[in-house]
C-alpha cells in the first residue's frame, strides 16, 4: 500500500515537471514580435496568421499581443496550481493514512492487552436467573470477544477503570466461583456438603469440589454417594513427611498445608477457574453464604490493598456482634481463614513460597500480607463443629464454639459495598473511631459513670495492656506478627454489653509491631 501511494506521487511530479517542459517549448517556437516579412518567425500561412496582431499601417498591435500572451500564462498558471494542489492533497493523504495506521498497529496492541485480556467477567454484572446454565458449558466454552470499533477500543480501558470503581458492589452471574471443601477423615463431612447443596443457588456456577487426604474409606464413601452433585479429588501422596525431631507431634500440620498446596493446584492449573472460596469439612454454612462472596467478589479483584474475603468473625459470639446488623462488613488485617476467597493471582503469588507446617499462621506474616487487609463480616456466615483435630480442640470449648451464625438472608448484591474500597472506608474508620468518647475500662465495666453515647472507645499503647483489656472484655487477647485477631489498624470492634466499643491504639497509627508476638 505504501509503495503504491509513493508511486503516485512520483507520477504527479513527474507529470508537473512534463506539463511546465512543453509549456517552455510552445513558448520558445512562437515568432518573436515585429515586423512581418523579415524572416523570422513566421507560420506557415503567415501573413494571415499575424494579421489579428496588427494595427493600422500593418504594424503590429504590441500592447494586444502581450495581454494576449498574459492571459495565456494566466491560464497556464492556474492549472499548474490546481496540478500542485492535487499533488499536495494526495501526499497530505498518505500521510494521514500512514499515521492512523501506525496508530491503529499501536492500539490494537493495546485492545489486546486492556481489554481482550480482562477478566472474563466484567465489572458491572447484573443478577440473573442461572439455574438452567449447563455446568459443562460455563466451565468449557470460552467467553466471546466483543468486537468494537478503533474509537470505542481507545476508551474502554478508562471506561473498566471507572466502573470497578462506581459499581463494584453488583454480583457477577457469569464468573464461576467453585467451592473447595478440604477433607480428611471425617464422615461428618455430610453436615457441611448437605448445607452447601441447600443453599448454594446454581450448580452451575458454584460447583463443589471436594479434596480428600488421609485415604480414610468411610469420608470416601460419604463424599461418593452425593453423586455428580460433588466433585471428588483424592491427594495421591499420602506419605509421612520427614521433620524435625521435635516437629513429629506437628505431623498432622505438615500434610495439612500440603494438601492445601496440592488442592488448590488441581482448582486453579486443572480445573482452570480464576477464584476459589475455601472451606474445610467441619464447617457449616449460612443461608446467604454464596450471596456473600459473589458480592464481594468484584471488590476483592477490584481493591489491590485487599487480598481475601473471609466469612468468620473471630470475635463473633453472640454477646460480641449485634443481631440487627447482619449487613454489617469490616476491613481486618487479620487473615480469618475458617470459609474464605482466593483469586488465582494471589495464588501465583503464594505458591511458589508456600509453607510446609502451619500455613494460615504463615499468612499472617508482613511477609506474605504486605500490609493488605481482608473483608469480614459482623456475623459470621460460617460456623466450626469440628472439636477433634490437629489442633486438639485449641479455642474450641473457650470461643469457636459460641461463635454466631448468621440465619437472615442478605441480598448482599443489591446492596452498594464500594464503602469498603481503602480509600473510603480509611476515611470515614479513622473519624468514627477517634471521633468516640475516650472511657477507661472500670466505666465500662461499671456502667453508672459513662458519659454521652456509645460507641466509647478503649486506649491501650502497650501489648500487656492490650492483652489484659481484651481479656476483661471477652474478646480474643492473642496476636499474631503484631496483628490482633479481627484488628484494622490496631482498633478491636465489638459489643460490651449491648454497647459498641473500639479497643484501639493512640491516634496517629502507623503500623503493627512484630514483636507484639
Amino acid at each position: 500500500m505504501v509503495r503504491k501511494k509513493g508511486s503516485l506521487i512520483l507520477c504527479g511530479a513527474f507529470l508537473f515537471v512534463a506539463w511546465n517542459a512543453l509549456l517552455l517549448l510552445y513558448l520558445w517556437g512562437r515568432p518573436p514580435i515585429g515586423r512581418l516579412g523579415e524572416g523570422v518567425g513566421a507560420e506557415p500561412g503567415g501573413k494571415d496568421e499575424w494579421a489579428l496582431g496588427r494595427g493600422k499601417g500593418g504594424r503590429v498591435n504590441l500592447a494586444a499581443e502581450v495581454i494576449r500572451l498574459a492571459e495565456e500564462v494566466e491560464i497556464q498558471l492556474e492549472t499548474q496550481k490546481e496540478l500542485l494542489k492535487q499533488i499536495e492533497s494526495h501526499r497530505a493523504v498518505w500521510a494521514r493514512q500512514r499515521d492512523v495506521g501506525k496508530r491503529e498497529t499501536e492500539d490494537t496492541k493495546e485492545v489486546k492487552q486492556d481489554v481482550v485480556h480482562q477478566p472474563s467477567t466484567p465489572p458491572l454484572p447484573l443478577k440473573v436467573g442461572v439455574d438452567d446454565v449447563d455446568q459443562a458449558q460455563v466451565k468449557n466454552t470460552p467467553k466471546p470477544v466483543p468486537t468494537v470499533d478503533l474509537h470505542q477500543a481507545i476508551g474502554i480501558k478508562e471506561d473498566i477503570a471507572e466502573s470497578n470503581i462506581l459499581a463494584t458492589s453488583v454480583g457477577n452471574p457469569e464468573v464461576v466461583v467453585p467451592v473447595l471443601v478440604i477433607a480428611c477423615d471425617r464422615v461428618t463431612v455430610k453436615r457441611s456438603l448437605d448445607r452447601l447443596i441447600q443453599y448454594r443457588p446454581s450448580a452451575a456456577l458454584y460447583p463443589i469440589i471436594v479434596s480428600q487426604d488421609c485415604g480414610h474409606a468411610e469420608t470416601a464413601r460419604v463424599i461418593g454417594s452425593y453423586g455428580d452433585q460433588v466433585t471428588h479429588i483424592r491427594q495421591p501422596d499420602l506419605s509421612d513427611i520427614r521433620v524435625r525431631p521435635e516437629h513429629r507431634k506437628f505431623q498432622g500440620y505438615y500434610k495439612i498445608a500440603r494438601h492445601y498446596h496440592w488442592a488448590l493446584n488441581q482448582v486453579f492449573n486443572t480445573f482452570s477457574h480464576s477464584t476459589v472460596v475455601i472451606v474445610e469439612d467441619d464447617l457449616e454454612v449460612a443461608p446467604d453464604f454464596f450471596e456473600y462472596f459473589r458480592a464481594l467478589y468484584p471488590i476483592l479483584r477490584a481493591d489491590p490493598t485487599l487480598w481475601c474475603v473471609s466469612a468468620w468473625n473471630d470475635n463473633g459470639r453472640d454477646a460480641l456482634v449485634d443481631p440487627s446488623k447482619a449487613e454489617l462488613l469490616y476491613r481486618t488485617d487479620f487473615f480469618p481463614g475458617l470459609g474464605w476467597m482466593l483469586l488465582k493471582e494471589m495464588w501465583n503469588e503464594l505458591e511458589p513460597k508456600w509453607p510446609s507446617a502451619f500455613w494460615d499462621d504463615w499468612m499472617r506474616q508482613p511477609e506474605q500480607r504486605k500490609d493488605r487487609s481482608c473483608i469480614r463480616p459482623e456475623i459470621s456466615r460460617t460456623i466450626t463443629f469440628g472439636r477433634k483435630g490437629v489442633s486438639l480442640g485449641q479455642f474450641f470449648d473457650q470461643y469457636l464454639r459460641y461463635i454466631k451464625l448468621n440465619t437472615e438472608f442478605v441480598p448482599f448484591t443489591k446492596q452498594d459495598l464500594s464503602y469498603l474500597l481503602k480509600e473510603k472506608y480509611d476515611e470515614n474508620f479513622k473519624k468514627e473511631i477517634y471521633g468516640t468518647h475516650l472511657v477507661r475500662i472500670e466505666d465500662l465495666q461499671q456502667g453508672g459513670s459513662l458519659r454521652g453515647a456509645a460507641p466509647y472507645r478503649v486506649q491501650y499503647s502497650t501489648r500487656d495492656s492490650f492483652k489484659v483489656f481484651a481479656r476483661n472484655l471477652g474478646v480474643m487477647d492473642d496476636l499474631k506478627s503484631g496483628v490482633p485477631r479481627t484488628g484494622y489498624r490496631g482498633v478491636v470492634n465489638f459489643l460490651y454489653r449491648g454497647q459498641r466499643v473500639f479497643l484501639a491504639p493512640p491516634e496517629g497509627w502507623t503500623k503493627y509491631d512484630v514483636s507484639w508476638s
